[in-house]
């Protein structure tokens, strides 16, 4: 049996002051998958993820959720349906981090729901190693934390549906492994994932798909194996890379070339 299809987008179309920054983007995502967007600077990836999630509005074409055009959604609807990570979201308030997560139920207010909100947000504190933060007043955090508090408040609001826009990149190793492995335990669990990711390797090891994005539109959609290729990725970033298999993990690492940092090279004289 296919998957089912959760979010899709048709032939969809902005621009900026003249600038096309999506150009007829065709995406299918599925329920139970992680999907990475990947790409260089100013590729698209955070744009496709915010019409992806409904926060901006295309020039033509359409995204439908559960078939129906993201525009006839009402925003309770859509906050019972998906929630998001973006990469500057600022807190200029003295929230304390879990006042931050306990944002992330708003949508279940006067439900039924509503009843399990505190059991909610310790589990997704905990689950983020976030829980020894609870008490802290948000600006205070460093750029990680907030990211990890952010990260707690997507997954409290309990939806179908989880668009992270670049969350790793604040944290160190451990944090964007733990980010990336709860991710993909709501996929486990029948949730679709999307993911913006400069990281190819950790796209390679976490996503099922990767949509790899250049200059507006989609060069490539597929499996890790199908869409890391050197000549590929080359093409799209300019720059020469080896992708190998890892020893231990057996996923692939995408690594840059060096070739002016070769260690074979006679030592230079010394200056005088």
């Amino acid at each position: 049996m296919s998957p089912a299809t959760v979010l899709q987008a048709h032939a969809a179309r902005l621009a900026i002051s003249g600038r096309p920054i999506l150009d007829g983007i065709d995406l299918e995502l599925y329920a139970g998958e992680v999907v990475a967007l990947v790409g260089p600077n100013g590729a698209g990836k955070s744009t496709l993820l915010a019409a992806l999630c409904g926060d901006v509005s295309l020039d033509s074409g359409s995204i439908t959720l559960h078939g129906l055009e993201l525009p006839k959604w009402s925003v309770k609807e859509l906050a019972r349906a998906r929630s998001v990570q973006m990469q500057d979201a600022h807190v200029s308030f003295a929230f304390s981090a879990r006042d931050v997560v306990r944002m992330g139920r708003a949508p279940w207010a006067g439900s039924a729901l509503e009843e399990r909100d505190d059991q909610v947000i310790d589990a997704a504190m905990h689950s983020t190693e976030s829980t020894a933060l609870a008490p802290r007043v948000v600006p205070t955090l460093s750029g990680g934390e907030r990211a990890r508090v952010a990260f707690a408040r997507a997954l409290a609001q309990e939806t179908r549906i989880i668009m992270l826009d670049e969350p790793t990149a604040a944290m160190d190793i451990r944090y964007q492994e733990l980010l990336l492995t709860r991710t993909r335990e709501r996929a486990a669990a029948g949730a679709t994932a999307v993911v913006v990711l400069h990281d190819l390797s950790l796209a390679a090891a976490y996503a099922d798909r990767i949509v790899l994005l250049h200059a507006g539109s989609i060069r490539m959609v597929g499996t890790p194996r199908e869409v890391l290729r050197p000549e590929i990725l080359e093409e799209v970033y300019r720059h020469k890379v080896a992708v190998i298999d890892h020893p231990e993990s057996g996923g692939l690492a995408v690594v840059p070339l060096r070739p002016h940092l070769n260690t074979h090279q006679a030592p230079q004289e010394e200056l005088v």
